[in-house]
């Protein structure tokens, strides 16, 4: 029952909670059909009855399966079904993959029943069935009440609880922070942006954002707050409104100017771009952090750095090895400013934005 062709099966359609009797029997016909296109009956000279009845064996079993699969842990402690572990991790990883095309309808909202009413929808837009959006939304939302008050990595605590590989829980662990904090990322302009291009930004703002990133705990001694990979560090948002003195300070906003320019002259294709646009642009990644105390502006993240840099830049027809530069540089001449005193605050906030900056500048 478990050999490739059965676990191949699976993967034809989806278990979704429904209990295989008659009223299932469509379904088995879907998979059916399936397996009689992959050539199975040429294959192994079975009979087409045969067939029906080995798939509505496999569904019966996958129903059965579900409800472990809701816990991966108990699936590898039961002792009714005899699952090679090779396999047990196989079903885990297929029953918990999502679709790129479903993920981005969701990411950064909330995962309620408002969304879930959507589904239908979604299903419409995206071409997935409407059983598989529910598993999948099912799995976010399963995923995120397990571990949104957890201490300690996201990453290894939905290893430890739901025994996804590697990238699958980075992935997950995407999901749930986007969620938590609610970013925008269904605007029009933001429609050419994948969901590995948030993936990437989320993974930088959990190493370097959230208290988790510096080890601390909360500093009021009553606070509830111990999910310390999945919030944003307040105390760092609230500091970068220091970092208004490179722009509202005149002599420092050209000193500023002035060093990049002198360090990337006759090294940028778009040299004279750039110098006329500087302070615009250094105007707009600074009020970007500045903002960040307000809820609203942290949910308007991507927004605001796709209009006030990655748009400009592209309007400029900036190459990427030019953005990377300016940034770079832009970043490393604070440490020459006379009178600046937060460097460590800038590097902070510049390595993460640098990062993103450079994953979402593409057509």
């Amino acid at each position: 029952m478990y050999g490739d062709r059965g676990w191949n099966t699976w993967r034809g359609f989806e278990v979704g909670g429904v209990k295989p009797d008659a009223s299932a029997y469509s379904p088995v016909n879907d998979a059916v059909s399936l397996r009689v296109r992959s050539g199975i009956l040429e294959q192994t000279g079975a009979t087409a009855a045969v067939l029906q009845s080995d798939t509505m064996d496999h569904y019966r079993t996958f129903h059965m399966l579900e409800r472990l699969l809701h816990a991966p842990p108990k699936l590898l402690h039961q002792l009714i079904f005899q699952i090679p572990p090779s396999r047990q991790a196989l079903l885990i990883e297929r029953y918990y993959a999502f679709d790129e095309a479903f993920v981005r309808e969701v990411l950064g909202k909330k995962l309620s029943k408002g969304t879930k009413k959507d589904l239908d929808d979604i299903s419409t837009k995206t071409g997935i069935t409407l059983k598989s959006c529910r598993r999948q939304f099912d799995n976010f939302k399963r995923v995120f009440k397990v571990v949104e008050e957890m201490r300690g990595s996201l990453v290894d605590n939905i290893q430890q609880h739901f025994l996804l590989s590697d990238r699958l829980a980075r992935d997950y662990a995407a999901i749930v922070f986007f969620a938590n904090n609610r970013f925008e990322t269904g605007k029009k302009k933001l429609q050419y942006l994948s969901f590995g291009d948030f993936a990437f930004c989320a993974e930088l703002m959990i190493q370097n954002w959230t208290l988790g990133a510096v080890g601390e705990a909360p500093t009021d001694p009553d606070s509830q707050v111990d999910d310390m990979d999945v919030d944003l560090d307040k105390e760092f948002l609230q500091d970068l409104k220091e970092l208004k003195v490179l722009v509202a300070d005149k002599d420092l906003l050209d000193l500023h100017k002035s060093l990049v320019c002198t360090a990337l002259r006759g090294k940028l294709s778009v040299f004279s771009e750039m110098e006329a646009n500087f302070k615009n642009l250094s105007r707009g990644l600074v009020n970007v952090a500045a903002k960040l105390i307000h809820n609203k502006d942290v949910r308007d993240l991507f927004v605001d750095l796709v209009e006030k840099f990655v748009e400009p830049c592209r309007s400029d027809h900036w190459p990427l090895n030019d953005v990377r530069l300016f940034l770079n540089q832009y970043s490393a001449s604070a440490h020459s400013l006379e009178g600046f005193r937060h460097q460590a605050l800038w590097d902070r906030y510049m390595g993460t934005l640098q990062g993103c900056l450079l994953r979402l500048y593409h057509d």
